[in-house]
């Protein structure tokens, strides 16, 4: 399945003290990218919202490799590895913009269909999954 690829900038509020990028911003770096993924294929999340949907992340696991810094200039993958009926599975991973070579962070991240009246798992409506099908080109 193709690779999606989105630039983020490392910001002074992403770091410790010390100019390092704070562990739990790596996970909104891919969620961001996650983000931009459904978007590209016309999906956007308060479309999701209105219509009770929304995917909502079940399992991650992370390895954090190399430090990011501050104004570090980043890029994160997303590649969608598994789908389900109710979920899908990604493989992301984040490296300096001109160091593709030398990943920082890698992660896998499993996100399951909720209704979001009833935060129960739903089936990935069929017009969502037609859209989706395009990351298989």
């Amino acid at each position: 399945m193709s690779e999606f690829i989105w630039p983020v900038r490392v910001y002074y509020e992403d770091t410790d003290v010390g100019g390092v990028v704070y562990h739990s911003n790596y996970l909104n770096f891919m969620e961001r990218a996650r983000t931009e993924w459904l978007r590209q294929f016309g999906i956007e999340q308060d479309w999701l919202l209105a219509e009770g949907i929304a995917f909502a992340v079940g399992r991650m696991e992370i390895d954090f490799i190399r430090p990011a810094r501050f104004n570090n200039a980043l890029q994160v993958s997303v590649k969608l590895v598994k789908k389900g009926r109710a979920s899908l599975v990604f493989e992301q991973e984040i490296y300096k913009q001109n160091d593709p070579a030398t990943v920082l962070c890698r992660g896998q991240v499993k996100v399951g269909c909720i209704d979001t009246h009833r935060f129960r798992p739903i089936a990935i409506p069929d017009s969502i999954k037609a859209k989706i099908n395009h990351a298989d080109q």
